[in-house]
């Protein structure tokens, strides 16, 4: 399979809704989980189902991305797998950039047709789940379909946020209504609670099969939809026209699965991999997610109160500090008596030496990480974040969007964005 199956991962776009944790990288490329980034959970997904010829397709602030994907997977020479980017350009023919997930592919056709795969597996670069996508593709071939899609059962209440399909007895879609918002339409694509349940998932009253933005083609028939069409988008645009054509198959899917495309959705996501339950977890060798090999020593705690709290490498907690329901990233540095409570520490780059904290001290800047006396509820720091002594970071005016010089508050949330020092005393 590893040899007839190219994998796809998309970039992304310009992640305006995870701003400003996108401002200065993209999607794909933003922490999770104190020591991964959101990358490392499709590229593992492929690697942990013998799928090893990944392409990633990046356009926006790409730099730390690229980086991360070099520094991450290599292979031996023996193997013959490869993790690579293919990262928009000019060429001779165009100038535009990629304008949708499908103009992405279709502007590398020519890498499509070198690779000479059975099949082409399309993934996003934004998603937290793990999937045996060895699965999906037996699902596919079983049932020789054209094109598969991975579907998730949802209730009514969240079916109008998503794209909703209908299928027959045998798992073909028949149906597909984008975000269905009236009664009529809800009701039209309903699948009955005993076909759910007839395949070993339990129903639970949710009796709406979603796509999970996951599609299988039929390689050559994908080189056709490209060549013969100009639509954008797979979700928008192939997939609705391709269900009455061709043999599009559902694979149904139960695990957790989250769309990271939100600051909200981020920092639920995040605070659940601390929870004593987590419905997501690292920690599983079910499926290993893999991620950069740092080589730094391991956190070290000085009498601190911590209860539900994600430690990556690397950081150092001061005597007094409290935390609670968090995650604190590699190399964090936490002062003493500091209180986190409900907040997405993501760390630093570096450590600083004591001739740059000496000079921080000159300059009256805080050193990089949270200094001491300080409190932080409800919040996400960015990397490289210094918050100065006595701080006040809780968002205690109860706004729900706010844009500053030194944050930001989205749905409620302060974020403190990459780099920012916050000065002595600031009360947010």
């Amino acid at each position: 399979m590893s040899r007839d199956v190219l994998s796809l991962i998309l970039g992304g776009g310009r992640g305006s809704r995870l701003y400003p944790l996108t401002m200065h990288r993209s999607k794909p490329a933003v922490p999770i989980g104190g020591k991964y980034r959101l990358i490392d959970i499709p590229i593992s997904n492929c690697l942990n189902s013998g799928l090893n010829q990944i392409y990633v397709l990046t356009q926006f602030l790409s730099v730390s991305l690229h980086r991360h994907i070099n520094n991450s997977y290599q292979f031996d020479v023996f193997g013959g797998g490869f993790v690579e980017i293919l990262a928009a350009q000019q060429t001779m023919d165009s100038t535009h950039w990629y304008e949708g997930t499908a103009d992405a592919v279709r502007r590398n056709l020519i890498t499509l047709r070198q690779a000479q795969t059975r099949d082409t597996l399309i993934l996003s670069g934004d998603q937290l789940y793990r999937m045996e996508l060895n699965q999906f593709v037996k699902t596919h071939r079983d049932s020789q379909a054209d094109i598969s899609i991975a579907v998730i059962p949802v209730s009514r209440g969240d079916a109008g946020s998503f794209g909703i399909m209908r299928l027959d007895d045998g798992g073909r879609v028949v149906d597909f209504l984008e975000k269905p918002q009236k009664d009529s339409d809800l009701d039209r694509v309903r699948t009955p609670a005993e076909w759910i349940d007839a395949r070993g998932i339990p129903s639970k009253g949710r009796q709406y099969l979603a796509s999970m933005g996951i599609y299988l083609f039929k390689t050559d028939l994908l080189l056709h939809l490209l060549e013969t069409t100009n639509h954008a988008d797979f979700g928008r645009h192939i997939f609705p026209m391709s269900y009455p054509k061709y043999h599009v198959q559902a694979h149904l899917y139960d695990g957790y699965w989250e769309d990271v495309g939100t600051i909200a959705s981020y920092y639920r996501a995040s605070l659940e991999l601390a929870s004593e339950k987590p419905p997501f977890e690292f920690h599983s060798q079910d499926g290993p997610i893999y991620t950069r090999r740092r080589f730094l020593p391991a956190a070290r705690v000085m009498g601190a109160m911590v209860e539900r709290a994600l430690i990556s490498d690397g950081c150092l907690v001061q005597s007094g500090a409290s935390l609670r329901n968090c995650i604190l990233g590699v190399r964090s540095q936490v002062g003493r008596n500091v209180t986190i409570r409900d907040s997405v520490i993501i760390g630093a780059d570096r450590f600083e030496s004591m001739e740059e904290k000496r000079s921080n001290r000159e300059e009256n800047r805080p050193d990089l990480g949270i200094g001491e006396n300080s409190v932080v509820e409800r919040a996400i720091l960015d990397k490289d974040c210094r918050i100065g002594k006595n701080c006040q970071i809780y968002n205690r005016r109860g706004l729900q969007e706010h844009d500053d010089e030194l944050f930001y508050i989205r749905d409620g949330i302060v974020v403190i964005p990459k780099g920012i020092a916050i000065p002595d005393g600031m009360i947010i």
